[in-house]
């Protein structure tokens, strides 16, 4: 068999839905696989897998995904990975952990810095530096900086997983698969589990990787314009290093239950109110292989049948019984060898999860007994097609979703291509369809009711917890110390210090020059310019946009919130799904739902608010976003028309489950990504437009959410009253904006039915509301169930005298990859930090994520000022800053998410000269711009708002010491 540069041709074919040329290959040498895939996209992509099985919950495979990234044969700097974020015009980068797999994929539009990001990456994951301090740094350490100080845990790992630990959500899913697969490697926590972190040994991390980091144990993957053959000529230059060698990292299947379990887990809790006891219960099953690809693509329809709308029969089963106050569990999971479905509610009182288990039961047999209704399977196999063919990944690159679903199948021995044509089951289920009217009905029959591998989860709120957890950390750590002799303890506080010696130590100037990166006139000297049309139509603004789109349109349909009294804010995400999820005149909800998923691609509603350029007052809509096939416009835009003039408002029970689940969505969110509510809590202080958001979508914006579900009980008219006021108010011509996205031939032909259609709406004036903010404290201690923080200060440049230069977007760039991700990340041991300037609104905000530390982090944002001071920043590193806030500039955008930007930098004044302006400012940042912009960083240091988020415990302790500092506030 002919060999092209040591790979064997092992099967070749045309991926049509893709338009893609797709190759498998074996590495001759030494087996390893690699699956090319080639078409015009230049977001290329390359990713390497290995199965990286785990047999205890220690996150060894977690901590190595982490450290082979911290220096390598070839770039021996501490932070690679780093480097290449600084530097690089990289579209993604990043590594995952799956419960089975480890994942390193790259992307860029840039050819050769695609071709720098392949080369860092494979030395990388071959032949990296896994020191011992490197392990510690990652993964876990003792710390212990004074001989009489307690002996304490750090690590980047250990402390990540202390945040996903203090995640309901995260919990449950962790323990669904340890509930569903107790004799195979998903049982364990692939992440790790905190309690177990410490008995990972540096020993058994070095044999994890001898083990599975081999050729033969990997799964290579190309994507995008590059030439398929150079891909196939750099990997054997790696590959042909290494001897072919047997490696056992196959997945063994979990042995199906022949018995039902029920079972009951503790998660942490905020302390109950009202005496209920918030807990969730899920009914999980163990389904089938994911390889048996029919069966994989009809369990997708099918749990979109099941829960995928608002009203899905079981969906709207669960939340109409009043039992709980949102979904729990994870629908379908996909991804492993197995496949499994997970179901139930969250919020309930877990006296009763009983009658949470019979109504799933009852429900599934309702189905099979009396039939699904036809629209909703109608609705959801055109749902999951239009999914399919457009392709949407919206930021995260096409190519690397496609490598995630061939994983599905190719890491478990099975073919890639089969996952990713999905013509064939698709074609194969429409034929079961009209064949055997009962097909899914059959399915909930075989796979959920008559199947034995099933699992009653019960997580039961623990206020106790977190307490029990640091009491049980503390005596492990005082046993210890026990165990340790003088010398040992001795040692521990050398090793402390050495470690941060080592992690102060800088990277020599010729271990950085190693670091391959592009040259200043490599990069484009133009910024890219998004093609935009404005014009009138029946008295409302209408931008049109002429971009392929592959016979899709796609509408936004905005109404400029500032004709709204400022008091209305809140109700304005619960007031754009009421138009998509409530009914109309003529239609119930289930109708309404069925309706557009048989009709449309979808839509959805969606609040935004930014400042604007050249005015103070906020930029502030409610979009309307809908697509459809072009054939399906007419659809789409009676669907429009029907829920803008003929919504039902007064269903009062929809509006409270509505309302319940928005509630129980942004609690869920907290705990996971408490930086971003942080963040928004920050700038709500500086601007009208970011207190706005933080109205309607913060932590203001929940506690007015617990507030409406009384209302809604005690004055349910007056509410009615509002969302009729608003309705009134908004939907009229003179406040409105469409935006469409079409190539021009479809778009002509759209054209009188879009006229036609905003004609029918109502063109009475419009006059805009000022708006009054509400004051915040300015120094708040947001206390949550957590044994993590995340940290933030933030303050507004622009009133302390600042003008914006574009060399702002390169030092802040430049701040959050080298100072705070030394000071923050690799010495304080969070998982993360975030410098942010909003160029529109002056605002600069540092924010830490999953962060074991506060004082110690606030210490690093406030020296940030003399770190610029006294920086003395070479050439080469300016060059790659430069060069990385190009590359955050140039990011990838689909034909709907270039639209809809155009549209956004049309409504706050960013033309397309301002941007070009601003990219010219930002290639010529200079040396100077640096040391300037470290008086900026003094006034943040001077006087900057902080707000903290974190247990009540760590929140009263920073009070203790600094009296009155943190206005407490009590978030969960």
């Amino acid at each position: 068999m002919t060999t092209i540069h040591g790979f064997r041709l092992l099967k070749e074919q045309d991926i049509h839905e893709y338009h893609i040329k797709g190759r498998l290959y074996a590495h001759a040498k030494t087996g390893a696989e690699l699956f090319s895939l080639s078409n015009d996209d230049e977001n290329k992509v390359f990713g390497i897998t290995f199965r990286t099985p785990p047999t205890d919950s220690t996150g060894v495979a977690h901590i190595l995904e982490h450290s082979v990234l911290c220096g390598s044969r070839k770039y021996p700097v501490k932070e690679p990975f780093v480097e290449l974020l600084k530097g690089s015009l990289q579209t993604f980068l990043n590594a995952f952990t799956y419960p089975d797999r480890t994942c390193y994929p790259v992307a860029s539009q840039n050819l050769q810095d695609f071709y720098n990001l392949i080369d860092v990456y494979l030395d990388a994951v071959f032949y990296p530096r896994i020191t011992r301090p490197i392990f510690e740094q990652e993964g876990w350490h003792y710390e212990l900086n004074k001989l009489e100080e307690p002996l304490t845990y750090k690590g980047v790992v250990f402390n990540e997983m202390k945040g996903a630990y203090s995640s309901p959500d995260q919990v449950l899913s962790e323990y669904v698969l340890e509930s569903l697969f107790p004799d195979n490697p998903y049982g364990f926590d692939s992440g790790g589990d905190p309690k177990v972190i410490p008995m990972l040994t540096f020993e058994q991390f070095q044999a994890f990787h001898e083990q599975y980091y081999h050729p033969s144990n990997a799964r290579i993957f190309f994507y995008g314009d590059d030439d398929p053959r150079e891909r196939l000529r750099i990997m054997d230059g790696w590959l042909r290093e290494f001897e072919p060698r047997e490696v056992q990292s196959d997945i063994r299947p979990q042995p199906m239950f022949q018995q039902a379990k029920w079972l009951a887990r503790r998660f942490m809790s905020p302390e109950e109110e009202e005496g209920k006891s918030r807990g969730m219960a899920t009914l999980n099953w163990v389904l089938g292989e994911t390889r048996e690809v029919d069966t994989t693509f009809a369990l997708r329809i099918l749990e979109y049948i099941l829960l995928g709308m608002p009203a899905s029969p079981l969906r709207k089963t669960l939340i109409d019984s009043g039992l709980g106050e949102d979904l729990a569990g994870e629908g379908l999971g996909n991804e492993l060898r197995q496949t499994y479905f997970s179901t139930g509610l969250k919020g309930i009182d877990v006296g009763n999860s009983e009658k949470v288990e019979k109504l799933i039961l009852e429900t599934l047999e309702g189905l099979v007994e009396k039939g699904i209704d036809p629209r909703t399977v109608k609705a959801a196999v055109n749902t999951l097609e239009f999914a399919l063919r457009e392709n949407n990944t919206g930021q995260f690159p096409r190519g690397l979703s496609l490598m995630l679903r061939a994983m599905t199948t190719w890491l478990y021995g099975s073919d890639p291509f089969a996952i990713l044509t999905f013509e064939r089951p698709l074609k194969n289920i429409r034929s079961q369809l009209k064949n055997s009217p009962g097909f899914f009905e059959s399915l909930i029959k075989h796979l959920l009711l008559e199947n034995q591998h099933r699992v009653t989860l019960i997580l039961e709120p623990d206020t106790d917890l977190q307490q029990k957890d640091l009491a049980r950390e503390k005596r492990t750590l005082e046993q210890a110390r026990s165990g340790m002799g003088t010398e040992d303890i001795r040692k521990t506080v050398e090793n402390t210090r050495e470690l941060k010696r080592l992690q102060g130590l800088p990277d020599s100037p010729e271990a950085l020059a190693k670091i391959p990166r592009l040259k200043l006139d490599e990069i484009s000297k133009t910024d890219k310019v998004i093609p935009v049309e404005t014009s009138t139509h029946a008295g409302v603004k209408h931008l049109f946009h002429d971009l392929y789109t592959n016979g899709i349109v796609y509408f936004d349909l905005g109404m400029d919130l500032h004709v709204l009294p400022g008091k209305y804010l809140p109700y304005v995400p619960l007031f754009g799904r009421a138009f998509i999820e409530m009914g109309t005149e003529k239609e119930d909800f289930v109708s309404l739902t069925q309706r557009i998923r048989e009709k449309t691609g979808g839509l959805t509603s969606v609040p935004f608010s930014s400042v604007h350029r050249d005015r103070e007052t906020a930029v502030t809509w409610l979009f309307l976003r809908g697509k459809a096939l072009v054939a399906r416009a007419g659809d789409l835009i009676d669907i429009l028309k029907d829920v803008l003039l003929t919504v039902r408002l007064d269903n009062r029970e929809r509006f409270k489950q509505m309302l319940l689940e928005e509630k129980a969505g942004l609690e869920q969110g907290i705990v996971p990504g408490g930086h971003r509510f942080v963040n928004l809590r920050l700038r709500s202080h500086f601007s009208e437009a970011h207190w706005a958001a933080e109205q309607m979508g913060g932590i203001s914006y929940l506690f007015f959410l617990r507030k409406l579900i009384q209302r809604v009980e005690d004055d349910w008219p007056g509410v009615l009253r509002t969302l009729e006021t608003m309705r009134g108010i908004l939907v009229r011509r003179p406040n409105m904006i469409l935006n469409v996205t079409l190539d021009e031939k479809n778009g002509s032909k759209i054209g009188p039915l879009v006229t036609k259609f905003l004609e029918t709406l109502p063109k009475s004036p419009v006059k805009r509301e000022p708006w009054a903010k509400t004051s915040l404290p300015s120094f708040e201690g947001m206390t949550i169930p957590s044994r993590i923080n995340y940290v933030g200060k933030g303050t507004d440049l622009y009133s302390e005298g600042y003008r914006f230069h574009g060399s702002a977007l390169v030092i802040s760039r430049y701040l959050q990859t080298g100072w705070l991700w030394e000071k923050v990340r690799v010495q304080g041991g969070a998982y993360g930090a975030f410098c942010m300037f909003d160029r529109l609104s002056g605002v600069l905000s540092l924010v830490s994520y999953r962060d074991p530390n506060v004082l110690e982090t606030l210490d690093a944002f406030d020296s940030m000022a003399n770190f610029l001071k006294e920086l003395k920043l070479d050439d080469e590193e300016r060059i790659k800053s430069i060069i990385g806030a190009i590359g955050g500039l140039d990011g990838p955008l689909l034909p709907d998410a270039k639209g809809h930007i155009s549209m956004i930098r049309h409504l706050c004044g960013d033309s397309d000269g301002d941007r070009q302006h601003m990219r010219e400012e930002v290639l010529q940042t200079s040396t100077n711009h640096f040391r300037d912009f470290a008086g900026n960083l003094e006034a943040l240091r001077r006087g900057g708002m902080v707000k903290v988020m974190g247990s009540g415990e760590t929140i009263a302790s920073l009070n203790e010491n600094h009296p009155d500092w943190l206005q407490v506030v009590k978030v969960l």
